[in-house]
């Protein structure tokens, strides 16, 4: 849902930027997975949540002091899938996408997804072998059971 980016304030809360499209779901929260930056896992407990102009402020239960939150800078804070919006038909979250394997609609494999580069226009997948814009024109399917996406890639500029 997001990532913790700096404590605030000194009891403890942390600011989060939000990587959803639905950042006040953040106040209804009452429990979440930190994934930490040195790869730990922990539960946590939300005790409050605000939205704010620079991010979303989060109060985890434990977390008491501005030490305690720099701790957390860097750690992503997950929910469980069964606690996701649901999305419309043709929409998914990152979390979904990372790990796809591309292909494009000849076959040529494009390597997995690893990154999602969130820009103003659109999101942008990154494989090994491209840069693939998230359009209708260009991500053709979308096989979350085969763990795949079929692409027709833009023709390159300047390409004879």
């Amino acid at each position: 849902m997001g990532q913790v980016v700096a404590p605030f304030g000194i009891k403890g809360e942390v600011r989060v930027r939000p990587e959803t499209d639905f950042p006040e779901r953040f106040r209804k929260l009452t429990e979440v997975r930190l994934e930490l930056p040195s790869g730990e896992d922990r539960r946590a407990q939300v005790t409050a949540a605000r939205v704010s102009a620079r991010g979303v402020l989060v109060r985890l239960a434990g977390c008491e002091s501005r030490e305690q939150a720099e701790e957390l800078r860097g750690a992503w804070i997950k929910v469980r899938p069964s606690m996701a919006a649901p999305l419309p038909a043709g929409s998914y979250y990152l979390h979904q996408i990372l790990g796809l394997h591309a292909f494009t609609v000849d076959g040529r494999d494009l390597g997995e997804v690893t990154e999602v580069i969130r820009t103003g226009a659109h999101d942008v997948y990154v494989t090994a072998a491209a840069m693939i814009p998230a359009l209708r024109e260009v991500v053709r399917e979308i096989d979350l059971v085969r763990g795949r996406m079929s692409v027709e890639l833009p023709p390159e500029e300047g390409a004879q």
